[in-house]
């Protein structure tokens, strides 16, 4: 297939489509107002069935709760215990459409250790859980992805994980799940719904939605927060995927209909893989819901809580008291205590919880036992709930509602339609060790270029090729090669120095300095692509700088409240629009419409 690029010149042309559709009274099809992988998944399954697509997300794609997970794609093993099978055989399914067809090079298998503590009842009890999982994925009608569970000695579960303390357990049962990058699964998705023809544009924040004098919905209205240009969209179904933020894009309609939606926190920390001795995960139950230990290339990642927010919907952050629960449940089983000394990055994203009523008003809805889909207008589809998993089952029973009748002739066929950098995988594998030489790449190098990028990777090789210092790491962050930052700006979309420390790379919080040491490396390869002078690239520098001294300061209060205050002393890079800003309803402080990034934090 034709894989096109997300450019700065290739959203200018989204959003000049979008004004068209407005101008010559052409409508679109759909509209989809959100860039998590909810909204990616629907833009995706849209466009495929021939529909004429557009998204908008009002900051970087998955720049909400779709960065900010466990980065874990499964079956969700805790839903067993509420005995509901049909969810784990969806989300199972899932799974493994993901690593078997539609993204291998972006899903891993990764195996996890579920500590066991009593010989008899305890081994009987989960074993039968884990078994009833690996049946589950083995009727899913696709080919097994993944290993059958294993039982384990005292002395096994020793060998594959040395550093659990001796006491924590008998043994253990093993078992398999797999492991994701999401901002890169969301990019990914974007970039292959361009690729088929959808619009899409980031930065760019729904102001309004237009509607009939009979409150039907038929369009928006979008500012593209790069310029201050108000746009009139027209489109025939707009779909509201955006997560935490639902409620306030609904409000945007008029409608006293639509789905409830809380927010709940969850924080990961991240400590380096030579601080553990493992090589698989753990899984740990905790009071309040589970805890994983997940290794994660160069470093393990460890979390999540679970705690009502209350604050600002933009910035989440990990308090002081947030990474003492996460440190105190992980010590309860490591024989070595990790402190806050071996901790190199944090985050914290928000769940949308959705609640069981649907507001009175809803005109019909879908409801299942993870997402539900309504109507709270004519012409507005709202989603909500789900998990990063099942994001193309959602997306499936989103755009089905929207088109209504036409989804009979109109079926989703995502089923059977690989992301980007999937096709030719093989090939590039096979080649590596050739690649690998002619670049002098090691071979740690190009299974992380691999696992990124996947056939993609010629891409990158082009630009190497025109230019070979890009085959060289970043001086102060050798993980990456410079051609990774430059790609980054000319072909994954991003538009600032935030959109490639936060979401095309891990370096915000894959080390101690969050990437600081690079800026003025990174800082020259997208000032080269974007065209900046040395005024915007000396802002974008220090617009980095000062948000990763707000997170650090940020870390050290005890409360969400004083955590929140700490974190806004830093402005964003390209801030949302506030109440009275834009025409028509406007957005309500602190819940900017267009904003979010559905599919969970965690599990």
């Amino acid at each position: 297939m034709r894989t096109a690029p997300l450019t700065a010149q290739a959203r200018q042309d989204a959003l000049d489509a979008m004004r068209g559709s407005a101008e010559r009274g052409n409508e679109l099809d759909v509209l989809v107002i959100g860039g998590g992988v909810t909204g990616a998944g629907i833009a995706l399954d849209a466009v495929s069935r021939g529909l004429s697509t557009a998204i908008v997300e009002a900051q970087d794609w998955a720049s909400g709760t779709s960065s900010r997970s466990s980065k874990l794609v499964h079956g969700g093993l805790r839903y067993l215990q509420m005995l509901d099978f049909h969810l784990v055989r969806e989300a199972l399914t899932e799974r493994d459409l993901l690593i078997n067809r539609l993204a291998p090079h972006l899903v891993k298998p990764v195996s996890f250790l579920y500590p066991l503590e009593n010989r008899v009842w305890e081994r009987a009890y989960v074993g039968a859980g884990v078994a009833l999982y690996d049946t589950l994925a083995s009727v899913t009608g696709s080919k097994r992805a993944l290993p059958i569970h294993r039982h384990l000695t005292r002395k096994g579960m020793e060998r594959l994980f040395p550093d659990l303390r001796h006491d924590a357990a008998i043994g253990a049962v093993r078992y398999w799940d797999a492991s994701v990058d999401d901002a890169r699964l969301v990019e990914t998705l974007v970039r292959t719904a361009v690729s088929y023809g959808a619009h899409a544009a980031s930065r760019t924040q729904v102001a309004d939605l237009q509607t009939t004098t009979g409150g039907a919905v038929t369009g928006a209205e979008v500012v593209d927060l790069e310029t201050g240009e108000h746009i009139d969209v027209r489109a025939r179904a707009v779909i509201n995927a955006t997560g935490v933020w639902t409620e306030q894009t609904e409000s945007l309609a008029g409608a006293e209909g639509g789905l409830r939606v809380l927010a709940s926190k969850g924080i990961h920390i991240v400590v380096p893989r030579s601080r553990i001795a493992g090589d698989v995960g753990l899984i740990l139950q905790t009071e309040k819901s589970v805890l994983f230990i997940i290794p994660w290339s160069r470093y393990w990642v460890i979390g999540t809580t679970d705690t009502p927010w209350e604050q600002e919907l933009i910035h989440p952050v990990a308090t002081s008291a947030d990474i003492d629960y996460v440190i105190d449940h992980a010590n309860t089983v490591l024989s070595r205590p990790i402190t806050r000394e071996d901790i190199i990055g944090t985050w914290a994203g928000l769940r949308p919880l959705l609640q069981p009523q649907v507001k009175a008003g809803t005109s019909s809805a879908k409801v299942s036992r993870e997402h539900t889909v309504a109507a709270p207008a004519p012409g507005l589809t709202v989603i909500a709930g789900g998990k990063l998993t099942t994001y193309r089952v959602m997306a499936k029973d989103a755009v089905d509602f929207a088109i209504g009748s036409r989804a009979t002739s109109l079926p989703s066929i995502t089923h059977d339609l690989p992301l980007v950098g999937a096709e030719g995988l093989q090939v590039f594998q096979r080649q590596a060790r050739a690649i690998s030489q002619k670049y002098g790449w090691t071979r740690p190098r190009m299974d992380h270029l691999l696992h990124r990028y996947g056939s993609l990777l010629g891409e990158l090789i082009d630009l190497v090729d025109a230019d070979p210092t890009l085959a060289d790491p970043l001086t102060n962050a050798d993980a990456y090669i410079r051609a990774e930052i430059v790609y980054a700006a000319s072909h994954e979309g991003a538009l600032h120095l935030d959109d490639v420390l936060m979401h095309r790379t891990r370096l915000n919080y894959e080390q101690a300095d969050k990437g600081v040491g690079a800026l003025d490396e990174i800082g020259d390869l997208v000032a080269q692509v974007l065209g900046w002078d040395a005024h915007t690239r000396s802002q974008e520098i220090e617009a980095y700088r000062a948000r990763c001294e707000a997170e650090d300061a940020a870390a050290q209060e005890l409360d969400d409240a004083e955590a929140v205050k700490v974190r806004l002393r830093a402005a964003d890079v390209s801030p949302m629009l506030d109440e009275g800003a834009a025409t028509g309803a406007g957005t309500k402080p602190g819940s900017p419409a267009g904003k979010g990034s559905s599919g969970p934090v965690g599990t």
